[in-house]
């Protein structure tokens, strides 16, 4: 049996919530497309009271916020991209092209082809999120992306120094000072200054996330990665503490940021309930934290390991953390989630910050059909035929045309019928089907 000692809002009271947010997209989205770059002056100085002539840094600007970083910082920030990079590396390496005959004379094949032009967002409204700009420059930077264009809000009315840090030292080619819709959108649909990607990536707050959803189509998107949710799963081998330390140390991220504890111990529930009001009042950042945490935060125990498994892969959230006798249990077991981190040593922010693996992960349950950003995104595997034989392509051609003539499709079938006539000999007239020989 499952029972909810804590549950955060509604699915209903969450969907007009989002009712809301489309509206406001649209219309703003709407208005980059029609005005182009006096929109989004208007929209940043509204926003973020930042409207330069250029939203574009120069080189000099970029060395003049460098110089702002201390050494110490540039050394953390080469340090988490080389974990990133060597580990997209290693996924790359996964990625084959292929060539098979897979007939006498029929060669079919693909290739992993990146993508040209990316828009990485960076988020950067409360916090700075210098990680980000690992996670998605680094990674497109791995694929081969040919021009990798990154974004970040203006903190305090200029550039963030380590923001910008972080983007050049990872490759980025363009960088922006501009944030939310304003900044995807103008990366998506370009404007008189600024000319449009490919594909979007990276995480963002809700007005982002639903952003790239209304401009997908027209550019593609890594996934949807809206606000940060995490689940902790956990038994009795470890304690309140740590469990509310995890759940809060998400919650942080943004007052519609839901954590999770799910359990087989009612103890440990009520005890890590105890925790989080106890670490509330003395966590800095506590004000963002608690709204999280009493408007989505929950609390679910269940009465089997089995039922945990099960809970898990409907909530589908974005991280897992699994602190229990048996982590590789759930490892082995579940199926919908962005990223696992297995036992108390590991946890969510070493993934956020420097482990290597990538932190733009699925939310809102699109963890039952998609993973996290990875270069692979980023590459197109496109397919290719050749048939050279004439036998080849007159057998093929036989198949081919006896096939669409039984779905109705006269043209198709001519071109299959043409190659039976002229590699093959067959007297098969025009617009009709190659008969069995």
């Amino acid at each position: 049996m499952i029972n909810y000692l804590k549950q955060g809002k509604s699915d209903a009271d969450v969907a007009e919530a989002d009712a809301k947010v489309r509206a406001t997209v649209e219309g703003i989205l709407e208005a980059i497309a029609k005005r182009g770059d006096d929109a989004v002056k208007e929209l940043a100085l509204k926003f973020d009271g930042y409207a330069p002539d250029d939203f574009r840094l120069s080189e000099a600007e970029i060395a003049g916020a460098l110089a702002k970083v201390s050494a110490d910082d540039i050394d953390d920030i080469k340090f988490a991209q080389a974990q990133v990079r060597n580990f997209a590396e290693k996924q790359k390496e996964c990625l084959k092209d292929l060539e098979i005959e897979t007939l006498p004379g029929v060669i079919l094949g693909h290739k992993n082809i990146p993508v040209n032009a990316v828009g990485c967002y960076v988020p950067g409204g409360k916090y700075p999120m210098v990680a980000s700009a690992h996670m998605s420059v680094v990674t497109a930077k791995v694929a081969g992306v040919k021009r990798i264009m990154a974004s970040a809000p203006p903190q305090d009315g200029e550039p963030h120094p380590a923001i910008v840090a972080a983007m050049h030292l990872a490759g980025a080619d363009e960088i922006l000072v501009l944030g939310g819709i304003q900044a995807v959108g103008a990366m998506a649909l370009g404007t008189e200054t600024i000319a449009g990607v490919d594909m979007l990536v990276g995480p963002g707050n809700m007005f982002v996330a639903e952003a790239k959803r209304q401009l997908f189509g027209r550019v593609g998107i890594d996934l949807f990665a809206g606000p940060t949710e995490t689940l902790v799963i956990a038994d009795e081998s470890v304690d309140g503490e740590i469990c509310a330390v995890d759940l809060l140390g998400q919650a942080e991220h943004g007052p519609t940021s839901p954590a999770a504890l799910l359990t087989t111990s009612r103890k440990l529930a009520e005890d890590t309930m105890v925790e989080v009001e106890r670490q509330l009042g003395i966590l800095p950042t506590a004000d963002i934290a608690r709204e999280a945490w009493n408007e989505y935060g929950s609390v679910i125990v269940c009465d089997t390991v089995d039922e945990v498994v099960e809970e898990a892969d409907r909530l589908a959230y974005e991280h897992v953390q699994v602190m229990t006798e048996n982590p590789e249990y759930f490892a082995d077991n579940m199926s919908n989630y962005g990223a696992l981190f297995l036992g108390p040593r590991t946890n969510v922010s070493f993934g956020d910050k420097v482990i290597g693996t990538n932190h733009t992960l699925p939310t809102k349950r699109a963890a039952r059909y998609t993973g996290g950003l990875w270069v692979g995104k980023f590459m197109k595997t496109c397919t290719y035929q050749k048939v050279l034989t004439d036998e080849a392509s007159a057998l093929v051609g036989s198949y081919c045309s006896r096939l669409c003539a039984l779905e109705g499709f006269a043209g198709h079938g001519e071109q299959a019928n043409i190659r039976a006539r002229r590699y093959g000999g067959s007297n098969v007239e025009p617009y009709g089907a190659v008969p069995k020989s």
